[in-house]
């Protein structure tokens, strides 16, 4: 004798209740909220899904997921395959895939703190940028002395390009004294003492140095006892707006021109005196949402390389020795025997990432600046502004919940095939 259905459907209903309260209600009344205005009284129809296609920031928004939905899964799918590969035979790699999924423990909110410091634009408090300047500083000149300038009394004038020119034609046997402020403490801590330059037959001579007696006291545009000299300044010998010599200046200031520099016109260049490289704008316009994606890889690439391994660890090895028998070099096993066999993983990775990118909006929201939140928006964080944000509708925040939803139903459906048919075979 059968169990009667009326006992299956008791014990079905809490289950039921659940889901209907917890599911089915929010869908049904985020539905009925779009067809609603902002105060929730006056019925709008379909006006709200209108400002959802043609309202600019809500458009951007689209445009972001759709990035985000093509490359957040691909690039972190194949860095999980790449690890879970690599990593199959040497003895840390279990250590290292700890290493790797150890992002997962972390949640967004504190993902989100710690990118938005990596990112910072100081490369003193980026990670980011410390290490990318160390590299451009390696194969890149530094300025010597950024931001120093003459004072506005010191006789030098200023060119378009931020160089400097001493107005005077220079003159053998007669020094040029070149003096500059508004260098910075830690670029001059550790100079020598400036020094006079002593004419020498034939050259151009003078002196370069900061015009900054420690403790105040001394004179301007003179070159007074304990003042600091600037060295490594280039100095360039112009004439006709030609380059006819140039030098650098030595520890003690001084420097020294040949004798086809007299007549011209003594100028430093802007080189001196560019402030230093601070690196990339990893949070501007124009990279803030590739940057975001990259926080979100760091902690998700774990996630993909986990559940591959555990679908390599399935592959048999028969298959494997077989294809290497055959003369498959390691790429070909890769890509002709590994891959296939693990195309049922990497789908149920792909649309799991896809599902979760689709709703991305905790990283979004802390490490995105205020400038360029606009620029890096997604849907689930227009969503979150549209209904409480500074111009509250919930009508239009619903609407968007609605589309989001019809955005992530294909991707469910083609997960649900899946399954089923695996549970066939």
């Amino acid at each position: 004798m059968g169990t009667p259905p009326w006992v299956a459907a008791l014990f079905l209903l809490p289950a039921l209740a659940l889901l209907g309260a917890l599911v089915v209600y929010p869908i049904g009344y985020s539905v009925w909220r779009s067809l609603f205005d902002a105060s929730g009284d006056g019925f709008v129809g379909m006006d709200n899904y209108r400002e959802v296609f043609s309202d600019d920031a809500i458009l951007t928004a689209v445009k972001n997921n759709v990035i985000w939905v093509l490359v957040a899964p691909s690039v972190a799918t194949a860095l999980g395959l790449i690890f879970a590969v690599l990593t199959e035979r040497v003895r840390w790699g279990t250590a290292f895939k700890l290493v790797v999924f150890m992002p997962m423990a972390i949640s967004m909110l504190a993902a989100g703190i710690i990118f938005r410091l990596v990112y910072e634009q100081d490369p003193d408090r980026g990670v980011a940028n410390a290490m990318w300047t160390t590299v451009h500083d390696t194969f890149a000149d530094r300025p010597p002395f950024p931001g120093a300038h003459p004072r506005a009394d010191a006789g030098l004038t200023a060119d378009r390009d931020g160089s400097y020119s001493v107005p005077a034609a220079a003159r053998a046997g007669s020094p040029q004294l070149v003096p500059l402020v508004g260098a910075k403490r830690g670029d001059v801590s550790g100079a020598a003492e400036a020094q006079a330059a002593r004419p020498e037959p034939g050259k151009v001579t003078g002196t370069v140095w900061f015009d900054f007696t420690r403790g105040g006291g001394g004179r301007h545009g003179a070159l007074d006892k304990g003042e600091k000299a600037l060295a490594d300044v280039k100095i360039e010998a112009v004439r006709d707006g030609t380059v006819v010599a140039s030098t650098t200046t030595r520890a003690d200031g001084t420097y020294t021109l040949p004798a086809k520099a007299e007549g011209a016109r003594l100028r430093l260049p802007a080189a001196n005196f560019d402030e230093p490289y601070n690196g990339v704008d990893w949070l501007g316009p124009s990279l803030v949402t590739p940057a975001i994606i990259g926080s979100y890889v760091w902690m998700w690439a774990g996630f993909a390389m986990v559940l591959i391994a555990a679908g390599l660890a399935s592959v048999p090895r028969e298959l494997l020795e077989a294809a290497r028998v055959d003369g498959a070099n390691e790429w070909q096993v890769f890509r002709r025997v590994t891959v296939p066999l693990l195309a049922p993983v990497l789908a149920v990775v792909v649309v799991t990432l896809m599902i979760n990118v689709l709703k991305i909006f905790d990283l979004v929201y802390i490490i995105a600046p205020g400038t360029t939140q606009d620029d890096a928006n997604v849907l689930a964080l227009q969503l979150y502004q549209s209904s409480f944000g500074t111009d509250v509708n919930q009508g239009v925040g619903s609407a968007i919940s609605v589309f989001l939803l019809v955005l992530v139903l294909p991707v469910m459906f083609f997960n649900i095939r899946r399954i089923r048919r695996e549970s066939r075979r």
